[in-house]
């Protein structure tokens, strides 16, 4: 398997969390759950299978894409196919990145995938056979990142105070959340309109899903876990309160989650449902 990611200077990098290109992608299992990471995506399709999201209940296809497509900020997990010998390009935006290349209110695009082209128009398209016609990935990083600048207006960038706040529920507890979004400067309804606008979620939800996926990372190929002991010291209330987000982000309770091993994966946030390939 190829995979490979590309180094960005500035503005983009201060923008973008990462760009990667994978080819030759084998993976053992064919449906596979994102939890909520706080990102906006796009992703091109370069094998030219169709890709499916799926029923969070019954796992059954509803939704088609192919090409190029748009994936929102989510605020709770996402089903996704996985196919043999798969090709993609994926641009992954910083929380506070997406709005100067987009140029709409992120939360337009919340708990959504839509087409690319639906918001892009046709120039998408012609990035994505661009991408196809690279030579190498040092090629098709190159297309992309020349249509990025093009997109990127500096003046739809969050002004130091939304950027700060951001910064806060990256960083501090969860019970620092009242303090951090009364230290905003104008309303607490401005800050959520603002939040809603650059970022697509509301402070408290991103705060949330930081936690969340902090904790993630705590427990990775952890043993012996004790869950009241995660649940005090990542703020849940109680345990009923933690395994109650728990499902809401990732789709199972703690007990099911160790025992599938999902805390072994090497990443954090996918996880495989069926092991068939």
């Amino acid at each position: 398997m190829i995979f490979e990611t590309h180094i960005l200077e500035k503005p983009l990098v201060e923008y973008i969390e990462t760009i990667f290109y994978y080819k030759d992608f084998k993976p053992d299992h064919s449906i596979e759950r994102l939890v909520p990471t706080g990102h906006v995506f796009i992703i091109f399709e370069l094998d030219g299978f169709e890709y499916h999201t799926f029923d969070r209940d019954t796992l059954k296809p509803n939704g088609t894409y192919q090409n190029v497509w748009i994936s929102g900020m989510h605020k709770d997990f996402l089903s996704i196919s996985a196919h043999q010998d798969s090709e993609m390009l994926v641009i992954q935006f910083k929380t506070n990145g997406a709005y100067p290349f987009f140029n709409k209110p992120i939360n337009q695009f919340n708990n959504k995938v839509i087409e690319a082209q639906d918001f892009f128009g046709n120039e998408i398209l012609e990035l994505r056979q661009q991408i196809l016609n690279g030579k190498n990935a040092s090629e098709k990083f190159k297309s992309v990142e020349k249509w990025l600048k093009i997109k990127f207006d500096i003046d739809k960038t969050a002004n130091t105070e939304l950027l700060d706040i951001l910064s806060q529920l990256k960083t501090k507890p969860i019970t620092e959340s009242s303090d951090i979004i009364s230290s905003y400067p104008y309303s607490q309804k401005h800050l959520i309109n603002q939040f809603k606008t650059y970022f697509g979620l509301t402070p408290k939800v991103f705060h949330r899903i930081f936690r969340f996926n902090q904790m993630l990372n705590r427990i990775q190929n952890k043993e012996n876990l004790i869950w009241s002991q995660i649940a005090y010291e990542f703020g849940y209330s109680d345990q009923s309160h933690f395994i109650k987000e728990f499902k809401e982000f990732s789709g199972f309770n703690p007990q099911d989650f160790i025992k599938s091993d999902f805390h072994k994966e090497d990443e954090t946030n996918f996880f495989p449902l069926d092991r068939k390939g």
